[in-house]
């Protein structure tokens, strides 16, 4: 079961947020609030796996909600606006819901959720042991350290690649897709095309064969759709 907690300062988005949640046999929900302050005290105190946290709410916002937490649960933030996406990336969130979503797409939340846990409980060792945290780059005469959990997507250039990760920070170096395949954990790597590598945590939404990651849309090679859909998205 994944201890789920729900924030949000309206009443009709919050009784959604539960309703939807009921329906997910995987979801415990363990507490929801309103109050962004008092969410706060309780997530400092409670164990929770999966937080659905709301960005525009007073006195305290959601992303500074997050930034307050030493240890913060995985997020999924629900929001009418489209501005906080870049922030929402930089704080490694799982998701970004762009209010009014349907139950499916808060289904998708939760399947890259659960994924991303699975990879954790299962992989935690396994990713350790089999890939680093991070790699070392080779990037115009220096060497860069690029956290694994950083990269956006990797897109390959002939001989070369560029890396963009989180922060709106780009890197390109000598090195091939296929061998980044090998070396990037697939629970949480997928080639979907070609020249492309995407962390599939940091997929916001599937638009025909187009994958969106923030603005960037990142296209599927033909025939490979359904499996990255049941890849990514369940």
């Amino acid at each position: 079961m994944i201890r789920t907690f729900l924030v949000d300062d309206e009443y009709l988005a919050l009784n959604l947020l539960e309703t939807y949640a009921q329906q997910v046999p995987d979801l415990e929900i363990i507490g929801k609030e309103k109050l962004p302050m008092k969410a706060l005290e309780c997530l400092q105190q409670s164990q929770v796996d999966l937080l659905f946290l709301d960005i525009q709410m007073p006195v305290l916002s959601g992303n500074n909600l997050l930034k307050t937490l030493q240890n913060p649960p995985l997020v999924v933030f629900t929001t009418a606006y489209t501005e906080y996406a870049i922030e929402a990336y930089e704080l490694n969130v799982v998701d970004y819901l762009l209010k009014p979503f349907p139950f499916e797409r808060f289904l998708q939340a939760v399947q890259k959720a659960k994924q991303l846990l699975n990879a954790r409980l299962a992989g935690n060792s396994a990713i350790s042991t089999t890939t680093p945290d991070f790699l070392s780059l080779k990037v115009d005469g220096k060497l860069v350290k690029v956290f694994v959990d950083d990269i956006l997507y990797v897109e390959g250039l002939k001989e070369y690649v560029r890396f963009v990760c989180t922060g709106n920070r780009k890197y390109i170096t000598l090195e091939s897709l296929r061998n980044l395949e090998e070396q990037l954990p697939s629970q949480l790597f997928s080639r979907v095309h070609k020249s492309y590598i995407v962390a599939k945590t940091k997929v916001s939404a599937l638009d025909g064969n187009m994958l969106e990651i923030g603005a960037v849309k990142i296209p599927i090679s033909r025939g490979k759709r359904d499996e990255v859909v049941a890849e990514i998205f369940k």
